[in-house]
């Protein structure tokens, strides 16, 4: 059993590669979980046929569990932005782009900046929830390559949208501005039932977050600005 986002799930797998990779979330608590993963082969084919390059079925199984917990987390209120999240001083701040945009690297320069200071949330795939009256920022073993996660959670203060520039600027733009980068980076299910629940919450992240554009050079003076900005 892993607690992830503040819930119990039961991870019953085919192989143990997963398990090594969750090891970071697992409970000794003898809890009733309140969720239950099981994985079948077909689940694992499925994941081979989205995928472009191949992969062991113990690898794939990792994508497999991760689908099923961001397909089941919305019941929650909670909800997957593909994006680097890190915390400073029990505010957390998460930067969204494409891919291949520089988010990992924006953040090592944050954490070049500022040090111990910071911690990592999740460098590729944390959960969001939302609450009456703010959003809060889990950690997940679902991190991307580099690996940089922590059993953590803090409240969401801003999300910025990153692109490459010459010349760093940053700009706080409005939700309905950063919806469509948004919209483009949250996980959206093929069930019309859980991405209709995912997009209302998407749509509450709004009223509790505030929303940066910021054009960096990848150069420390980047996470200088975006720093003084966005920490208020």
């Amino acid at each position: 059993i892993y607690k992830i986002a503040g819930k119990y799930i039961l991870i019953d797998s085919l192989y143990p590669d997963v398990h090594n990779y969750c090891s970071g979330y697992r409970t000794r608590s003898h809890i009733s979980p309140d969720l239950c993963v099981k994985i079948s082969q077909d689940d694992i084919d499925y994941e081979r046929s989205k995928s472009e390059a191949y992969f062991s079925d113990g690898w794939l199984e990792i994508s497999a569990v991760h689908r099923k917990i961001a397909e089941a987390m919305p019941k929650y209120n909670t909800f997957l932005i593909h994006g680097s999240a890190l915390c400073v001083e029990d505010s957390a701040f998460m930067f969204t782009a494409p891919s291949g945009t520089g988010k990992s690297t924006h953040t090592k320069l944050w954490r070049d900046f500022l040090g111990e200071r910071v911690i990592m949330v999740n460098d590729d795939k944390p959960l969001v929830k939302i609450h009456e009256d703010y959003a809060e920022i889990f950690g997940t073993p679902f991190c991307g390559k580099e690996g940089l996660n922590s059993d953590t959670s803090a409240i969401l203060k801003a999300i910025c949208i990153l692109e490459r520039a010459e010349q760093n600027h940053i700009t706080q733009i409005t939700f309905r501005e950063a919806y469509p980068e948004l919209f483009r980076q949250t996980y959206r299910p093929s069930d019309k039932n859980i991405l209709a629940k995912i997009l209302g919450l998407l749509d509450s992240l709004g009223q509790f977050v505030k929303f940066y554009r910021l054009g960096c050079n990848m150069n420390l003076d980047a996470a200088v600005l975006a720093y003084n900005a966005m920490k208020g």
